[in-house]
């Protein structure tokens, strides 16, 4: 499969690395520590900063967003981010610049709040649910749960009118609450949510997933319930809450390219860059053999577009017979090459494959209903616009003055009539 040349729109970066205030038990990258033993604290410094500020500002086209994530990336405090800021005024070129920041929230204060409101950052802020769920996994260091202080920061957020959204760990226990879970974040104000399901193997058995991870069936239920509960709060046909996974499959419904790299064709559309500079493929393998060199050595295109990250990219590509012949296909395909990697007991084949078939199966019919009511509305909002354009046109132009529609013909005998 032959992939075309890559635009440098998107990167992630974790300063702090996998250093974190909190010690979730279903965390990844806690363990990501051992790619660095010879440092015990990890911080990106300033040169490294700058560096890969630089070049994204310098590379990138009109549009361009950076995801600061981690570990936990407030641990850099709140002059790391005003650099941030800075660097990317001072090598930007007039582009569109997003920032998006992914936290646990227990370092957020008013200082912050009003940093991230200024400058528009938006905020994914991890929250599982009510206490009891919340709680079941998401612990502090000294092993209380942090559910209230999290609470606490949702609201110091949505108070100061921070664009928040609700990220959320479906696990084995959490996969059985998906109204409780859906309630909850729409009454606490979180309206923008989305759900990752977890999957991770069991470090004393890898032939096995962990305990806490979702099981595909449950998983596949959660979808439909929550599927059921987002279209019940429409109105005149626009939801009400966003939910990001319908959201994005729903882009593939209309034949546009979904913004969720799990539901493209190949991966490695963006790329990762560690505390010390080091360019991964992507957050889920900072692994060494998916490392593509280093920020303060190399071209950040250069490695987006390198042999080993197009090779990275075809691993998702590269589709096992079933899911060829799945008549899910062009919605799926094949979804996040994680979910694949990490399920040792069905080789190559999505952890959750099931889940997904069931999701389809219960709201393809409802989404192909919307695709069609969301053509007709674009179709109507195009001809109100023309109809606008062509009155101002009336308006302005004299009868006996050339017709602006480039005829050559005077007004009154081309377009007025």
């Amino acid at each position: 499969m032959h992939l075309p040349s890559k635009h440098l729109n998107s990167i992630l970066v974790k300063p702090a690395g996998p250093d974190c205030n909190m010690v979730c038990t279903y965390c990844f990258y806690l363990k990501k520590a051992n790619l660095f033993p010879d440092a015990r604290i990890h911080r990106m410094t300033e040169v490294i900063l700058e560096e890969t500020i630089r070049q994204v500002m310098t590379q990138s086209g009109e549009r361009v967003s950076f995801g600061w994530q981690g570990g936990e990336p407030t641990l850099m405090g709140l002059p790391f981010f005003e650099n941030v800021v800075e660097f990317q005024k001072r090598y930007g070129h007039g582009q569109s610049t997003g920032n998006g920041l992914q936290t646990n929230g227990i370092l957020i204060d008013k200082n912050w709040t009003k940093f991230l409101r200024d400058y528009k950052f938006l905020v994914g802020l991890s929250i599982d649910g009510p206490e009891h769920i919340h709680n079941r996994y998401r612990f502090m260091r000294n092993g209380q749960g942090s559910w209230s202080r999290v609470i606490d920061r949702a609201k110091l957020l949505l108070d100061a009118d921070v664009a928040v959204n609700a990220l959320t760990v479906v696990n084995n226990y959490s996969v059985r609450f998906p109204q409780e879970i859906y309630d909850f974040h729409k009454n606490l104000g979180l309206k923008y949510m989305q759900f990752i399901p977890c999957v991770e193997l069991e470090p004393k058995d890898p032939t096995q997933a962990a305990p806490f991870s979702a099981p595909s069936k449950e998983y596949g239920k959660f979808l439909c319930k929550l599927f059921d509960l987002w279209l019940a709060d429409f109105i005149n046909n626009k939801p009400t809450t966003s939910v990001r996974f319908f959201d994005s499959v729903f882009f593939h419904y209309v034949d546009m390219e979904p913004p969720e790299c799990t539901l493209l064709p190949a991966c490695g559309v963006y790329v990762v860059v560690e505390y010390n500079g080091d360019v991964y493929s992507c957050d889920f393998f900072v692994e060494p053999e998916w490392k593509l060199g280093n920020i303060m050595e190399g071209n950040l295109t250069e490695m987006l577009n390198s042999d080993l990250q197009y090779s990275f990219g075809l691993m998702k590509a590269t589709l096992p017979t079933v899911c060829k012949n799945c008549r899910w296909l062009r919605y799926c395909l094949g979804g996040c090459t994680k979910n694949r990697t990490r399920n040792p007991q069905e080789g190559s084949i999505n952890k959750f494959c099931k889940s997904y078939k069931m999701f389809f199966e219960h709201a393809d019919s409802s989404l192909r209903d919307l695709a069609q009511k969301w053509r007709r509305q674009q179709i109507l909002e195009e001809q109100k616009a023309i109809s606008q354009y062509t009155e101002e046109r009336r308006i302005k132009v004299g009868r006996n003055e050339p017709c602006p529609c480039g005829s050559g013909l005077k007004f009154k005998k081309c377009c007025s009539k």
